[in-house]
């Protein structure tokens, strides 16, 4: 049956009110006990057996995983070549569009700027994007590696640590907003690590095949699957892809004080800290040209600068060459992230669960 009986405004308010009861129940678990915190981010990966002695929250949730025994192999090796491939085309479009069209969702940038450390610390937090993205693409992650679930384990735990704070501690919350880091929210953020890549893609003129984008959206299923998001909802095909999208934006693009906040505190960020000039000293124009006229809107972006794609796709083809060399395979992305990550940060970033504090 298709999907898109499913998008409808009915269908998606409902979305906004749930949130992710396997992860919530096990933070309530973590707060309580913080020492578990520092035992899961000590782990290289989740052990083979989760013993009785542990908490059934924690039981359930890090068992969940163990669980997936029937794993996507042609989907996830094929994804992983797809990214060796084109690697550092996929972090840029990350960083100049994925992001930033999140940003322009009103609701969903509420739960965002709410986060300190992506106004007062955005390097580390992309930094730990990047992270995450390399975990899942890594040669052999959840076949051979089995890293990768961890991260999603951890990332997943994160947004549940995120809901926590936010219901505990801004009373300046709007129910308005929808529940925070909601099913709609989630499906929205898969939508722009993956859709949103490859329309900017297209955007640069690069040749994407029918069978990549299958690819690619079936891969975030996978993803989507291990983050907690219901499967029920994600499209099985191009034209349900576009219409989920189409779905949210007009639903939640809009301008808002904390879309802004989240836009100029990135755009700085770029300026300062992007080494090509060529790309540094048009942020602007670059982010207007993927977000779109509508988008660049809602968040006051504005340029008269006119961006031919294909021209921008050689630069950033070019700023890849000289970042990673003439060899950009995975290997040499990851190397390179690292070398970046101690220069900047002065280690290498992972993800870790918050580390908090018994009062």
């Amino acid at each position: 049956m298709s999907k898109l009986k499913l998008y409808q405004n009915i269908e998606f308010d409902h979305l906004r009110t749930l949130q992710d009861p396997l992860a919530d129940q096990l933070v309530k678990v973590l707060v309580k006990y913080p020492e578990l915190i520092t035992q899961v981010n000590s782990w290289a990966e989740i052990p083979n057996e989760i013993e009785d002695s542990y908490p059934p929250a924690f039981q359930a949730f890090f068992n969940f995983y163990l669980e997936q025994k029937e794993l996507p192999e042609e989907i996830l090796a094929q994804g992983q070549r797809l990214f060796d491939q084109k690697g550092d085309l996929y972090l840029a479009m990350l960083g100049f569009y994925s992001l930033p069209y999140a940003y322009a969702f009103g609701d969903g940038a509420e739960v965002l700027v709410r986060s300190k450390r992506i106004l007062n610390d955005i390097g580390r937090r992309l930094g730990e994007t990047g992270t995450f993205i390399l975990d899942i693409f890594e040669p052999g992650a959840f076949l051979t590696k089995k890293k990768a679930f961890l991260t999603c384990a951890k990332v997943r735990l994160i947004h549940a640590f995120s809901r926590y704070f936010i219901s505990h501690y801004s009373y300046d919350w709007n129910e308005a907003f929808g529940k925070p880091i909601n099913q709609e929210d989630l499906i929205g953020t898969n939508l722009s690590f993956s859709l949103i890549v490859i329309r900017g893609w297209k955007k640069m003129g690069f040749n994407v095949s029918s069978e990549e984008v299958s690819l690619i959206m079936q891969y975030w299923k996978w993803v989507g699957r291990l983050m907690g998001i219901q499967e029920k909802y994600w499209p099985d095909n191009p034209k349900e892809a576009f219409a989920l999208e189409k779905l949210i934006r007009k639903r939640h693009l809009k301008s808002t004080t904390a879309g802004h906040l989240l836009i100029q505190a990135l755009i700085s960020y770029y300026k300062s800290s992007i080494a090509d000039p060529l790309i540094s000293s048009q942020v602007e124009p670059i982010l207007y040209f993927f977000l779109g006229k509508e988008a660049a809107k809602a968040l006051n972006i504005q340029s008269s600068i006119p961006i031919n794609g294909e021209l921008l796709g050689l630069v950033f083809k070019f700023s890849g060459w000289k970042t990673y060399g003439s060899v950009k395979g995975y290997a040499q992305i990851a190397r390179q992230n690292e070398s970046n990550q101690i220069a900047l940060f002065g280690e290498k970033l992972e993800i870790k669960l918050p580390r908090l504090n018994r009062s």
